[in-house]
C-alpha cells in the first residue's frame, strides 16, 4: 500500500477519533470515549507505515494540519461551533502549508 494511503487513513481515524472523544463529553459517555481510544490506536497503527517512506516532519505537518482543517469542519457542522474570520484565514493557511508539503515531497 502506497505510504500517502497509510497516512491518509490515519488522518481520518485521528479525526474520527477527536469526534468521538467530543461525543464522549469528558468520558462521561465512557462508550464514545473507548471508541476514541481503540481509534487513536488504529491511527498510530497504520501512521508507522508511512513513516518507513515519508520524512517524519513531513508526515506529521500534513496530519496534523489536515486533521485541524477536518476537526474544524466537524465543529462547525456537526456541533454549531463558530469560527471568526480571522480563526477561518489561520486554518486557510494551514491547509496551504499542508498542500504544499504534500506537493513538495518526494517519496521512495
Amino acid at each position: 500500500m502506497n505510504a500517502w494511503l497509510f497516512l491518509a487513513a490515519a488522518i481520518a481515524f485521528e479525526v474520527a477519533a477527536t469526534f468521538m472523544l467530543k461525543l464522549s463529553n469528558g468520558f462521561e459517555k465512557w462508550h464514545w470515549g473507548m471508541l476514541a481510544i481503540f481509534l487513536y490506536s488504529a491511527c498510530f497503527w497504520v501512521l508507522a507505515p508511512a513513516l518507513k517512506v515519508i520524512p517524519v516532519g513531513v508526515a506529521y505537518a500534513i496530519w496534523a494540519g489536515v486533521g485541524i482543517v477536518a476537526a474544524a469542519l466537524i465543529g462547525v457542522f456537526a456541533f454549531h461551533e463558530r469560527l471568526g474570520a480571522m480563526q477561518l484565514i489561520c486554518i486557510g493557511l494551514v491547509l496551504v502549508g499542508a498542500i504544499g508539503l504534500r506537493l513538495t515531497t518526494t517519496t521512495a
